[in-house]
């Protein structure tokens, strides 16, 4: 647990680590239990709660990105906040009653858009945050995003039936990208609380 506690604000440190153990939570228990008897009701309800996870790791791990990237700007950080809650609320709801892995998917895409603008503040120098979480932040998305193609494409067992059943099927692909999407995503957080210690908004 290596986020300086005692130097940032408290809400950081638990949204941001419930954000990186909330999808292997929820994902293990979906794995450990879907070889149920209970038929498709049983089913339906452990995707819902794997998917929630994957919601609050898109949700919370962005609060801290929208913190400090608007962190000179209290009012629009704010409503950033808002938005991007609300913005999250309509993605839980998509994924969750989503009726394929393409439609799970493209319930991720307007918080995805949404945190792609945050980088672009920071790349235009609009926003603010550690020069070097950008690059982790980048390929966090971009990891997540190749993961989630890599699963609903069914890369690369759709070209050999059978072939791939135990080892290096899409679908373990998928979770070992989401795993370091999630690492990237840590890091990207600590140098952003690193470089937060010793910055001060201009005026202040």
């Amino acid at each position: 647990l290596s986020i300086p506690w005692a130097e940032v604000e408290w809400w950081i440190g638990v949204v941001h680590y419930l954000a990186c153990l909330s999808p292997t939570v929820c994902s293990v228990f979906y794995h450990l239990f879907m070889n149920h008897e209970g038929g498709a009701p049983i089913y339906d309800t452990l995707l819902c709660f794997d998917m929630f996870g994957v919601c609050l790791v898109n949700t919370l791990g962005a609060l801290p990105i929208i913190h400090i990237t608007l962190l000179c700007y209290p009012s629009s950080r704010r409503v950033a906040m808002l938005a991007y809650l609300l913005l999250s609320g309509y993605g839980v709801h998509c994924a969750v009653s989503a009726q394929s892995n393409v439609h799970r998917l493209q319930s991720f895409a307007w918080q995805a858009i949404f945190r792609f603008v945050l980088f672009m503040l920071r790349l235009t120098g609009a926003g603010r945050g550690s020069p070097a979480s950008l690059r982790l932040y980048l390929t966090m998305d971009t990891l997540a995003l190749l993961g989630g193609l890599v699963n609903i494409s069914r890369l690369p067992e759709r070209f050999s039936p059978g072939g791939f059943d135990y080892w290096f099927n899409s679908h373990q692909i998928m979770h070992i990208m989401v795993v370091l999407s999630i690492v990237y995503l840590h890091w990207g957080t600590l140098e952003d609380l690193t470089w937060l210690k010793g910055y001060h908004c201009p005026g202040e």
